[in-house]
C-alpha cells in the first residue's frame, strides 16, 4: 500500500494524474473518473489501500499520450514508425508496449483488424487511462513497469500519421495489402443498434474523434461539420443535439463557444440543405472502424502541406495560451493545485501566474544557466472583474510567510525611487499588484513625475539581474550599488484596460517584450473552497529554497554578493535551445527588413525568455539537483513563441501610435465585439462617445486602410447603413456566426 501511495505522489510531481484501480480489473470502477483532478494532499484518501493505479492521459496529464501496440506484429515493426521517446513501459508478457509522448492529441483513436475485430493499435488521449507500475496484469498477474522516462514532444498529426502507418504495415503483413474503408448501407429492415440509446452512444463517440474548432483554423467548419454530424447524419433532435455540443465538443474548443452561437450552428444543421441522406451515420455499416491507411510519406507530405496552410491562417494570432503549457512538474503545479483547491473561483490561468511569479523569487540569486540567465521574470495576468484575481497573491504571501520570507513581498510601487530602496535593502522581491494598467497608462501619460523613472528602473532592473545595478548617488552618501537583483512582478489587470494602457514607446524600447502575458479565460465555477494550510510539502520546498546558499566563497556576505548554482543543459535541451535561437533570429531579421521596431524589439527577447522560462521549470521540477531537461527547454520555447506572436497580434489591435490611431482602434475593436462583426451606424456613433464629424473622420480613415465597409441594410422604412469589419473576427481570435442581417432595427 505504502508503494503504490508514494508511486502516485511520483506520478503527481512529474504533471501525470493518477487515478485508482482496483485489484484484478484494467480500469477504474468509478464514474467521472476521467474529470477526477487529485491534488497531493487527495492521493492518502485514494491509494493508501491495495490495487492499482493508471495515468488519466491527455489534458490532466499535461498532453501526455501513450501509443498501445495490441499485437505482436504492431511490436515489431514500432520502431521503424514511431519517433523516439525515452518514456517506454510495458509487463513481462508484452515488454515496451507502451510508448508514450507529449502531444496536442484531441480524442483517442483504435485501430483494429477489420476482418477479426481484433486492435492493432491504439492512440490514447482525453477519456483514456493507462495503468503503470506498480500494478499488475488483471489476468496474468504481471507487474507493470514504472514510468519514469521523459516523454518525447510530438505534434498530433505527426503522431497520429505514425500509429496509422502502423496500422498499414501490420495489414500488409497479414493480408498482403491494406484493407480499404467501405460504407455499406444498412439492411433495409431495422438496421442493427439504431435504438436511441445505442444510436447517442455512437454519436457521442463519434464527436468525440472529430477535430476540435480553434481560432483562426477554420472553426466554423468544424462546428458546423460537428452539428451536421448529429442532426442530420445520427438524426438526433436539434435540442439534444444542442446538449452534446455543450458538454462533450465545447469544452475541446478554442476558446469554446456560447450556448447561443452553438445554438445557431444546430439551427443551420437542421435547416439547410445536405448532399447526404438524413440518417446516413445512424445507418450505415457499424464495422469499419479506421479510416483508410495510406502510404507514410504521404500521410507526412499531407501533414506538412497542411501545417503550412494552418500557420499562413493563424500566424497573427495564435489565441490565449493552451492550457497544455499551463502545467510545470514539481512545486509549480504543487502551488496550482493549492491555489485551485482553495479558491472560491478556481482559475487554471490564474493560478499558473501566480505559482510561476512564486518560483522565479524563490530561485533568484540562488540559480543561473551557462549563459547566466536568472530566473527574474514580470508576469502580467490578465481577467475580468470578479474572476478571482486576488487569490493568487494571497497564496504567494501565505507561503513566503510561513517559509519566513515576509520581508521579500511588496505591494504597489509609485516611484523608480521607491523600487531602488526596496532592492537596496531586499535584494530580491516580488511585488504584486492589481490594476497594473493603471500605472502603465500613468507612464504612458506622464502626467505624474513620480512616475517618469519607473519605466526606466523597471528596464534597468531586468537587463541587471546577472550584475550589478548601481544606484542614485544622493547627497552626502557614497556610491551604491546592488550586486544581482532579482525583481520579480505579478501584476494582474483586465484584458482590454491592459492592451490599451500600452503606449508605442513602451512597444520598441523592449518593456512590453520583456513581460509574460497570460490571458484568462472565463472565470472558473464557484465553489465553497475549504481552509486548508499550506502543504507541508511547499512549505518545505520553500524553506529550502530561503536556506539555500550556493558557493562557499563569499563566507557570510553571499546574501549580498551570491554566486548563484550553475544549471546545465541536458545534450537534447541545448540542441532544443540552439534552434530556438535560429528561430528567433530569423524572425528578428525579417522584421528588421520590414523596419517593423516594434516586432524588432519583441522577437529580441523572445529566446532570453525562453532561457529564462526553462531554468525555473528545471527548478520547479527538482529543486535539489535541477538539471534542464529537453522536454523544459521545448516547453519553454514553445511557451515563448505563443507569447512572442500572441504580443505582436495584441499590439497590433490595441496599441496606438497616437489620440487619432486611439479612436480608430476602439472603431475597429466596437465591430470585432459583435457576433458578426457588424453594427448600424446610429450604434456605433453611441458607442464611440465622440462627435459626428470625429467620428465621420474615424469611418472615412478605416474605410481607405479596407479595414470596414460600409453595409446598405434596405428596410420597409428607410435604408440603413451598417459598418462591417473586412479582416474579420478571425483575426481577433474570436469565432463568430456569419452575419444574417438580422437584428438591425428599422430606420437604424
Amino acid at each position: 500500500m505504502s508503494e503504490l501511495l508514494e508511486a502516485a505522489r511520483n506520478y503527481l510531481r512529474c504533471g501525470w494524474m493518477p487515478v485508482y484501480v482496483p485489484p484484478g480489473v484494467k480500469g477504474p470502477n468509478r464514474p467521472g473518473w476521467e474529470k477526477l483532478r487529485l491534488t497531493e494532499a487527495d492521493l492518502t484518501r485514494h491509494f493508501n489501500r491495495a490495487g492499482n493505479i493508471g495515468i488519466v492521459l491527455g489534458e490532466a496529464s499535461g498532453g501526455l499520450v501513450d501509443v498501445d501496440l495490441d499485437c505482436a506484429e504492431a511490436l515489431e515493426v514500432a520502431d521503424q514508425y514511431l519517433p523516439a521517446t525515452s518514456a517506454v513501459t510495458g509487463r513481462p508478457g508484452a515488454p515496451r508496449s507502451h510508448r508514450w509522448y507529449v502531444s496536442d492529441v484531441q480524442a483517442t483513436r483504435q485501430f483494429r483488424d477489420p476482418k477479426t475485430r481484433k486492435m492493432i493499435v491504439e492512440l490514447r488521449s482525453n477519456g483514456g487511462q493507462t495503468l503503470v507500475g506498480p500494478s499488475r496484469h488483471a489476468e496474468t498477474g504481471e507487474p507493470y513497469d514504472f514510468l519514469d522516462g521523459e516523454p518525447s514532444h510530438v505534434p498530433a498529426d505527426v503522431l497520429m500519421a505514425a500509429v496509422e502507418a502502423i496500422h498499414d504495415a501490420v495489414m500488409r503483413r497479414r493480408y498482403g495489402e491494406v484493407p480499404q474503408k467501405r460504407a455499406v448501407p444498412a439492411p433495409a429492415a431495422v438496421p442493427r443498434e439504431t435504438e436511441p440509446d445505442a444510436v447517442e452512444r455512437r454519436a457521442l463517440a463519434y464527436i468525440g474523434a472529430m477535430p476540435a474548432a480553434v481560432s483562426g483554423q477554420g472553426g466554423h467548419a468544424a462546428t458546423y461539420s460537428a452539428a451536421t454530424a448529429l442532426v442530420h447524419g445520427f438524426g438526433l433532435s436539434p435540442g439534444r443535439a444542442l446538449q452534446i455540443l455543450l458538454t462533450d465538443y465545447n469544452p475541446r474548443c478554442q476558446p469554446p463557444w456560447t450556448e447561443k452561437e452553438l445554438q445557431h450552428k444546430v439551427q443551420d444543421a437542421a435547416n439547410k440543405p445536405h448532399d447526404r441522406p438524413f440518417g446516413w451515420l445512424r445507418d450505415q455499416d457499424q464495422t469499419v472502424v479506421a479510416d483508410d491507411v495510406v502510404d507514410l510519406s504521404g500521410i507526412l507530405a499531407g501533414v506538412s502541406a497542411k501545417r503550412e496552410k494552418q500557420a499562413s491562417l493563424s500566424a497573427d494570432d495564435p489565441g490565449p495560451i493552451p492550457e497544455t503549457m499551463l502545467r510545470i512538474p514539481g512545486f509549480i503545479s504543487e502551488v496550482m493545485d493549492y491555489t485551485m483547491a482553495t479558491a472560491p473561483y478556481p482559475q487554471l490561468e490564474l493560478a499558473f501566474a501566480g505559482a510561476l511569479s512564486l518560483q522565479a523569487l524563490l530561485a533568484g540569486r540562488k540559480v543561473k544557466d551557462a549563459l547566466s540567465n536568472r530566473t527574474t521574470l514580470y508576469v502580467v495576468a490578465l481577467a475580468n472583474s470578479g474572476a478571482g484575481k486576488d487569490h493568487p497573491r494571497k497564496v504567494n504571501q501565505r507561503v513566503l510567510v510561513a517559509a519566513g520570507l515576509a520581508d521579500c513581498i511588496g505591494d504597489t510601487f509609485a516611484s523608480g525611487e521607491g523600487i531602488e530602496d526596496r532592492l537596496h535593502v531586499t535584494n530580491s522581491v516580488l511585488f504584486q499588484t492589481d490594476e497594473v494598467d493603471a500605472l502603465m497608462a500613468a507612464i504612458r501619460d506622464g502626467k505624474e513625475s513620480r512616475y517618469e523613472t519607473v519605466l526606466s528602473v523597471l528596464l534597468k532592473f531586468y537587463s541587471s539581474c546577472n550584475g550589478v545595478y548601481s544606484l542614485r548617488v544622493k547627497a552626502g552618501k557614497d556610491y551604491r550599488y546592488i550586486d544581482q537583483p532579482n525583481l520579480c512582478i505579478f501584476g494582474t489587470a483586465i484584458p482590454q484596460h491592459y492592451y490599451q494602457s500600452l503606449s508605442s514607446r513602451m512597444l520598441t524600447n523592449g518593456f512590453f517584450a520583456r513581460v509574460i502575458v497570460i490571458e484568462a479565460g472565463k472565470r472558473g465555477a464557484g465553489q465553497e473552497p475549504p481552509a486548508l494550510d499550506v502543504p507541508e510539502r511547499l512549505l518545505v520546498t520553500a524553506k529550502w529554497w530561503a536556506q539555500f546558499r550556493p558557493g562557499n566563497e563569499a563566507g557570510n556576505l553571499d546574501a549580498w554578493h551570491p554566486d548563484p548554482k550553475n544549471v546545465e543543459l541536458s545534450g537534447d535541451a541545448a540542441a532544443v535551445m540552439r534552434e530556438a535561437r535560429e528561430e528567433a533570429d530569423a524572425e528578428y531579421a525579417k522584421s528588421e527588413e520590414s523596419k517593423d521596431v516594434a516586432a524588432m524589439a519583441i522577437w529580441a527577447r523572445a529566446y532570453e525568455k525562453a532561457r529564462r522560462l526553462s531554468l525555473i521549470h528545471a527548478c520547479s521540477e527538482n529543486h535539489l539537483e535541477p538539471m534542464i531537461s529537453r522536454r523544459a527547454a521545448e516547453w519553454a520555447w514553445a511557451f515563448a513563441r505563443h507569447q512572442t506572436q500572441r504580443m505582436l497580434f495584441m499590439a497590433q489591435n490595441y496599441v496606438a501610435e497616437n489620440p487619432f490611431h486611439a479612436l480608430c482602434l476602439k472603431a475597429m475593436e466596437k465591430l470585432r465585439s459583435e457576433p458578426d462583426g457588424t453594427l448600424p451606424h446610429s450604434r456605433l456613433l453611441k458607442r464611440m462617445k465622440v462627435d459626428a464629424q470625429t467620428f465621420q473622420k474615424v469611418i472615412d480613415t478605416l474605410r481607405q486602410q479596407d479595414d470596414i465597409d460600409v453595409v446598405l441594410n434596405p428596410t420597409p422604412g428607410r435604408t440603413g447603413t451598417c459598418y462591417r469589419l473586412l479582416q474579420g473576427v478571425k483575426e481577433a481570435g474570436e469565432r463568430r456566426p456569419e452575419h444574417t442581417g438580422e437584428g438591425v432595427k428599422d430606420g437604424e
